[in-house]
C-alpha cells in the first residue's frame, strides 16, 4: 500500500546534517525548506513548509517557489507522494510575509493547479495581491475577492498584528506581527505555535536603527518570555548582505552585523545567556558573488551569543 509518511521527519539520521543532533522524540516541528535564496534562481525562492513532527499538515511561510522545491523533495525522499499530492493534500494554508515577488511568484504560478485554501496575511500584503497579481490584468483571479469573475479558490484572511490565530485542518496556531522592509514598505513575522513550543519566521526586514523603527524591539518583546522558557525552539532571520553592503542600499534587509546587533537586543531583554544554543537559521541569501561565504564567515565570527547557526538547503529537511 502507498503510504504517505514524511520519512525524513520521521527516521533520524536521514539527511539532518543542518539540524541541532536530537532524538526524534525530543523534535516538535518538521521544516521542508522548498526554496531558501533571496533571489537570482526562480526556482529557489522563499518557502518554507511547516508542521508537526511526524504529520503532514503543513502550513506555507511564503511563497516564492512551490513546485520546484516540492519536487526535489520527492526526489530526496521527503515526501513519498508525488508533487502534484503535496501541493493539493499537504499544504493547508499560506502565511505570506509580503507581496514580492521573490515570496509569492511561487503561489501564483501554481494557482491553476492548487486546491482551495486560505492565504494569510496582513491587510497591507493581501490588499496588494488582490490588486496587483489576482486580476485578470495581471493573472486570472483565483481568490474569493477582487476583480470579477473571481473565482473563489483561495479565501483571503486578514490576520490582526498580535492576535493569536487557529489554522484549520493543522495544530498550529499563528501570531503576526508587522516589520518594516525599507520604510515605508512593510514585512511580517510569523510566531508559529504548536501546543506551547514555538518557531519564529521574519519575513524580509531591516534592522530598527537602520529603518528607523522599533518593529524588531517590539518582536523581541514579545518572545523573550518563550527564549527565557526554552520554549523558542528556532529564529528564521533572513540575511541578505554581507557587512560590506552599504546600509544606504540594504533595501530592507540585514546583514550579519545587523543581525547580531539585533540578537543583542533580544539578549538584553530576555537576559544574559538566554540565547545559548539557540537556532538561528538564515535565509534569504542573495547568491551573488562570494555573499554565501562571506555571510557565513562573518556570523560565526560574531557569535557572541552561542547561537546555533543552520544554513538551510532547498528540500533537506530540519527538525526543531
Amino acid at each position: 500500500m502507498k503510504t504517505f509518511l514524511l520519512f525524513l521527519c520521521l527516521m533520524p539520521g536521514l539527511a539532518w546534517q543542518n539540524a541541532r543532533a536530537q532524538d526524534s522524540s525530543a523534535s516538535v516541528f518538521c521544516v521542508v525548506p522548498l526554496g531558501v535564496k533571496g533571489g537570482s534562481d526562480e526556482s529557489n525562492l522563499s518557502a518554507y513548509l511547516v508542521s508537526a513532527q511526524g504529520s503532514r499538515d503543513f502550513i506555507c511561510l511564503d511563497a516564492g517557489t512551490l513546485y520546484a522545491g516540492i519536487r526535489r523533495a520527492v526526489e530526496n525522499g521527503v515526501f513519498t507522494d508525488s508533487p502534484d499530492a503535496v501541493l493539493k493534500k499537504y499544504i493547508h494554508a499560506y502565511f505570506i510575509s509580503h507581496p514580492h515577488l521573490d515570496h509569492v511568484a511561487g503561489l501564483i504560478m501554481n494557482s491553476p493547479e492548487d486546491a482551495g485554501k486560505n492565504i494569510y496575511g496582513l491587510p497591507f500584503c493581501l490588499d496588494i495581491l488582490k490588486s496587483t497579481y489576482f486580476t485578470w490584468k495581471g493573472w486570472a483571479n483565483f481568490a474569493d475577492e477582487g476583480e470579477a469573475p473571481a473565482l473563489g479558490k483561495y479565501h483571503y484572511v486578514r490576520m490582526i498584528p498580535g492576535a493569536d490565530t487557529e489554522v484549520p485542518g493543522t495544530p498550529l496556531r499563528v501570531t503576526a506581527f508587522p516589520l518594516s522592509h525599507g520604510s515605508p514598505f512593510q514585512s511580517t513575522a510569523f510566531l508559529v505555535n504548536l501546543r506551547g513550543q514555538y518557531l519564529l519566521y521574519l519575513g524580509d526586514t531591516g534592522a530598527d536603527r537602520v529603518e528607523k523603527s522599533d518593529n524588531l524591539h517590539r518582536l523581541w518583546m514579545a518572545v523573550a518570555p518563550l527564549v527565557m522558557q526554552k520554549r523558542l525552539k528556532a529564529i528564521f532571520m533572513e540575511v541578505s548582505f554581507p557587512d560590506e553592503q552599504p546600509e544606504k542600499q540594504l533595501f530592507g534587509h540585514l546583514t550579519p552585523r545587523l543581525a547580531m546587533e539585533e540578537m543583542e537586543d533580544l539578549e538584553r531583554i530576555s537576559g544574559p545567556g538566554t540565547l545559548k544554543g539557540l537556532s538561528l537559521v538564515i535565509t534569504h541569501i542573495k547568491p551573488i558573488g562570494g555573499n554565501e561565504i562571506k555571510i557565513k564567515q562573518q556570523l560565526r565570527s560574531q557569535n557572541n551569543h552561542s547561537l546555533q547557526f543552520i544554513f538551510p538547503e532547498q528540500a533537506v529537511a530540519l527538525r526543531f
